[in-house]
């Protein structure tokens, strides 16, 4: 299966200045998608869609190929990743007489997936026969007990949910998952059809990873507790420090 790996990193960040170049273990968090991307057996072509030269020469550090420069329309707030994406296949489409089977999508801010996750989500790819397949990680708090406050601050929505589900149901409810931001991997052909990631119900699947891997950067709250996973050992950090 020929996969076209995409990193995305704009050079703007509300919530971290420079976000996609900070560092932990002296790794910028573009590093760590390029390090663990080059590891894949799937990964046929791996290029970075950003509009920032900054980024550009972080990226190519790391063996990534830098084909073109985003517009800067598609790096503002509002620009979505599927936009983002079909700029990418557009280029490739068109630039080039490439071919993919799929492209998977790598967001900087999720820095600590591996190579086995992205073959382990191509090869589920490929047994499913999926369309689409994302990162998930499980749940911390099942949603019987996750509602909305009423306009008095009452959580009348929660004791329902509780209510409706017997005591000993409530020991043994279902694992619950949601997607983690750490890979999104989209059939070529599909996705250039329909133009989104959460549309097939029937095969789309999840590929669970485990919270430590699943660490999600949006807020400097966040990269500090990345710094510490790493610190502390909970992530072997080895793992993309021995590929510098």
């Amino acid at each position: 299966m020929r996969v076209l790996y995409l990193i995305t990193a704009r050079g703007g960040s509300k919530g971290i200045e420079r976000k996609n170049l900070q560092e932990i273990a002296g790794i910028p968090l573009v590093g760590f998608k390029a390090i663990s991307a080059r590891r894949s057996k799937y990964c046929s072509r791996l290029i970075i869609s950003t509009d920032s030269a900054e980024i550009q020469e972080s990226a190519r550090s790391y063996g990534v190929d830098v084909p073109f420069t985003r517009p800067a329309e598609l790096a503002t707030d509002t620009a979505t990743s599927v936009d983002v994406v079909l700029h990418a296949i557009d280029y490739i489409e068109n630039e080039t007489d490439e071919q993919y089977d799929a492209v998977m999508l790598l967001e900087p801010p999720t820095p600590f997936a591996r190579h086995i996750d992205y073959d382990s989500a191509v090869e589920l790819m490929m047994r499913r026969q999926a369309n689409v397949v994302v990162g998930v990680r499980e749940m911390e708090v099942n949603s019987v007990f996750v509602g909305p406050l009423d306009q008095q601050g009452r959580i009348t929505s929660i004791i329902d949910k509780i209510q409706a589900t017997g005591p000993t149901q409530r020991q043994a409810v279902d694992k619950e998952y949601t997607m983690n931001a750490a890979l999104y991997l989209l059939r070529w052909d599909f996705f250039r059809k329909h133009k989104a990631i959460t549309l097939d119900r029937e095969n789309t699947y999840g590929y669970v990873m485990d919270r430590f891997h699943s660490a999600d950067i949006n807020e400097p709250v966040d990269l500090a507790w990345a710094r510490f996973l790493a610190e502390s050992r909970t992530v072997d950090i080895s793992y993309w420090t021995q590929y510098t």
